[in-house]
């Protein structure tokens, strides 16, 4: 038999392990890759669905309209491939040289002054500039328009020492959630004031980093011992070594200059900005990051404005269906009390329960039949149990009672209505209870999506009749009540108690 190596005669050499690593490496990144733009193509998708299906009323959205408009901004962003930096920082700490010598353009005039900071506008870039509460100095974004449409958004603010707490607060919360990356500039040992925003930014768990600006300001060995105070002690809870980086956006050169008479001086003119490794650390983020940071961010702010819209969409609707339940327990207790007949009692209270419930459905967007309100009535009595026993009871016996008062006034020359009255409260009073428990639970039901959750509709009843305060209702009814029927004796003609006892002393 034929050796190994006479049978095949050669042998491939191994392979080379750098090029496995290369190609390892390649295969990742197209799978970051290919991740990155799923994670951003669903983002984008759920945005525009968000954007798209907003169920708001003109009353839901009084006052949400910035959030609104902060969504369509973020769609708009996901569209077009907007990466945001925010760049906050103290005036004086060149945050606008380093902006400048980032974008590689005078974007922003610079000066020693508070507030000198202007925006201009060339062919290959843009500025806005938006109001910011609080302050008169406004937030500057300048957009940076790339190949295929794509955009790098830098966002500047105000220095941090020229707002009050309160809007440094809004800065931190309403700014910094907005970008995908922030840069937080700093020209020497750090202050309380820059701390304490520093700690704020910090809470958006937003990618960051710490620029030391200006040490070119600084000998070689201030320079360190300075770096290794922040680094070890400002910062050392905040931002990782990885996160501190040095620059130089605007250094300033002593070079020799000739003078008229041919001597030479010395004289400090603007060097060559030192910004590289800012850039290259910008670049190490956006590139291990890439698109899924921007969806993610995206998506954070995103649920941040949704669960405010939701919060006020559910506020709203809360008041209306109570103003609703109370509607009907009003609407109730003033047919019972009004009506001496008891079988009208009976009918008008179910047909007032089941209009409430039709009601309440249409609210929440769940409109129901008259039979499914019947139905869900039903349910929602078994699960009541005695407070519509008692409602009935007391329908019945005083309801009897009260038609037979009823009758006797025009015999007894009216004496008879001062009881009359009393039990009519009475009735109309846990009347307009047992609706407001009917209410207040076929609100959860409608606002759990038409479910009873997993526990079923007992528990919820009874958690409902648990957090009642019962005499407080009876109260609240029976005053309500009172007022209205005095307002009827004030209007004869609309009040049908009155005049029966008149006619039988006729």
């Amino acid at each position: 038999m034929p050796e190994p190596e006479k049978q095949t005669g050669r042998f491939n050499s191994p392979p080379d392990a750098t090029a496995i690593d290369r190609d390892l490496e390649s295969i990742l990144g197209d799978f970051r890759d290919i991740q990155s733009n799923l994670h951003y193509e669903r983002a984008r998708n759920a945005l525009r669905d968000l954007v798209n299906n907003l169920d708001l009323t003109a009353r839901e959205r009084s006052g949400l309209e910035p959030d609104i408009h902060s969504l369509q901004n973020l769609l708009e962003k996901l569209e077009h491939q907007v990466v945001n930096i925010a760049v906050f920082g103290m005036v004086g700490r060149g945050k606008s040289s380093l902006l400048n010598a980032l974008i590689g353009q005078p974007v922003f005039r610079t000066g020693p002054i508070h507030g000198v900071t202007q925006g201009v506008e060339t062919a290959n870039w843009t500025v806005q500039k938006e109001a910011l509460a609080g302050s008169d100095r406004p937030i500057v974004r300048v957009s940076l328009t790339g190949a295929g449409g794509s955009q790098i958004q830098v966002i500047d603010t105000p220095g941090i020492d020229e707002v009050d707490g309160e809007t440094r607060e809004f800065l931190a919360h309403q700014v910094a959630r907005q970008a995908d990356l922030i840069l937080f500039v700093v020209s020497g040992d750090m202050t309380r004031v820059e701390y304490e925003a520093l700690s704020q930014l910090r809470q958006a768990s937003k990618p960051m980093l710490l620029v030391f600006n200006k040490i070119d300001q600084y000998p070689d060995a201030d320079r360190l011992a300075i770096y290794e105070k922040i680094r070890d002690e400002r910062v050392r809870e905040l931002l990782s070594p990885d996160e501190i980086v040095m620059a130089s956006a605007a250094p300033m050169v002593a070079t020799g200059v000739r003078r008229p008479d041919g001597t030479l001086a010395m004289q400090m003119q603007r060097g060559e900005a030192q910004v590289d490794t800012v850039k290259l650390k910008i670049l190490e983020v956006l590139h291990r990051e890439g698109k899924s940071l921007v969806a993610l961010n995206s998506m954070l702010f995103a649920n941040d404005v949704n669960d405010r819209l939701v919060q006020r969409k559910l506020e709203i609707r809360d008041r209306s269906a109570n103003q609703v339940i109370w509607n009907s327990v009003m609407a109730k207790a003033v047919a019972i009390a009004l009506n001496p007949i008891m079988l009208v009692d009976v009918v008008s209270s179910a047909v007032i329960d089941v209009a409430m419930i039709l009601a309440l459905s249409n609210l929440y967007g769940l409109p129901m039949t008259q039979r499914g309100a019947t139905s869900l009535l039903k349910t929602i009595a078994i699960g009541l149990g005695g407070v519509t026993f008692s409602e009935l009871f007391v329908t019945l016996g005083l309801g009897s009672l009260k038609s037979l008062l009823g009758a006797a006034a025009p015999a007894t020359g009216g004496l008879s209505l001062a009881p009359y009255v009393s039990v009519a409260l009475t009735q109309a009073a846990v009347a307009g209870v047992s609706t407001y428990a009917i209410g207040q639970v076929a609100k959860v039901y409608l606002g759990n999506g038409a479910s009873w959750g997993p526990e079923g509709p007992k528990t919820v009843v009874k958690t409902i009749l648990d957090s009642l305060d019962e005499a407080s209702i009876l109260s609240r009814i029976k005053d309500e009540l009172r007022t209205k029927l005095d307002l009827q004796r004030r209007h004869p003609s609309d009040a049908p108690l009155e005049n029966e006892p008149r006619q039988g002393r006729q």
